[in-house]
């Protein structure tokens, strides 16, 4: 099918052009700039030039193509502000994709977060956190999900708080970007809380699988490692940065510190057995070995 996709030139949305193309499936990416267009175009995908506000090339997009996988998030966690606008950009292009696809029968992949759930692994029959700094984004795919009705095969692939390759992304990539300039790796409280974390290349495999065979409605978990605890990341971090590893005030890490100092264990198992989704690649702990120092 030709899919269209937003996100087509990050670190999971290369790992996905390549999966989809790997797979008999055309790609058109959606490219803010000349050079992200360059980008698509290189990995053999066609680029659709505009930006995630551009709602009418959003709606074109989507109406030309056989499926649509979301993927793209201005990512701007500067302050509160900055990362509500984000939300709301996201949440009116996802709208637009939506109301394109209605009566169609087509797939509509939209991406979210696992959620957390106090003393336990969370699954995917848990619901979306709706709430605090990211609510809206939870809200939103909800409302994807609810287009199951409205003849949308609609589904979310909910990605843990580390999608990683080489050492790169996620949170644990913020860990390291934290530390290079402070000069310390740090962590919030005492580390002990756990991040869920997945291969990029791992992820990009059941975002095609959702696209291609999920049931309308439905949510599926990319966890490959259940939970590292953050004590465990911000070491690897720091030894391979040469980095002292010591824990910081939750406010060290801006709008983002009350998740960083969440445990949030998560679990694939229904995802796996449902969809025969099995992760290959290099674990979380394993791939931060790759990080220059």
């Amino acid at each position: 099918m030709q899919v269209f996709i937003t996100g087509g030139t990050g670190l999971i949305g290369t790992a996905l052009v390549a999966e989809l193309l790997g797979h008999d499936h055309t790609v058109v990416a959606l490219a803010r700039s000349e050079a992200s267009a360059q980008a698509v175009e290189a990995s053999g995908a066609t680029p659709l030039r505009g930006s995630l506000a551009d709602l009418d090339v959003v709606r074109l997009g989507a109406d030309r193509a056989d499926g649509v996988i979301h993927l793209a998030f201005a990512n701007d966690f500067t302050s509160p502000e900055a990362l509500a606008r984000a939300v709301a950009e996201e949440t009116a292009a996802l709208t637009t994709l939506g109301e394109t696809l209605l009566d169609t029968d087509r797939p509509l992949v939209a991406v979210s977060g696992t959620p957390w759930v106090p003393g336990r692994l969370s699954t995917e029959a848990d619901p979306l956190p709706t709430d605090g700094p990211v609510g809206g984004r939870g809200r939103t795919v909800n409302a994807i999900l609810e287009l199951a009705a409205r003849g949308v095969r609609s589904s979310a692939v909910r990605l843990p708080r580390t999608v990683h390759r080489n050492g790169e992304g996620g949170f644990a990539g913020l860990l390291t970007d934290i530390a290079r300039r402070g000069g310390v790796s740090g962590y919030p409280g005492d580390g002990t809380q756990r991040w869920p974390a997945v291969h990029a290349l791992d992820a990009a495999a059941l975002f095609r699988l959702a696209l291609e065979s999920a049931p309308a409605g439905t949510a599926w978990h990319a966890v490959d490692d259940e939970g590292d605890a953050v004590r465990d990341i911000a070491e690897v971090i720091g030894r391979r940065l040469g980095l002292p590893v010591e824990p910081v005030p939750q406010e060290s890490f801006g709008p983002l510190g009350p998740i960083f100092a969440t445990d949030q264990p998560s679990t694939s198992a229904h995802t796996r057995a449902e969809l025969g989704w099995t992760p290959t690649h290099p674990k979380l702990l394993a791939d931060l070995e790759n990080i220059k120092p």
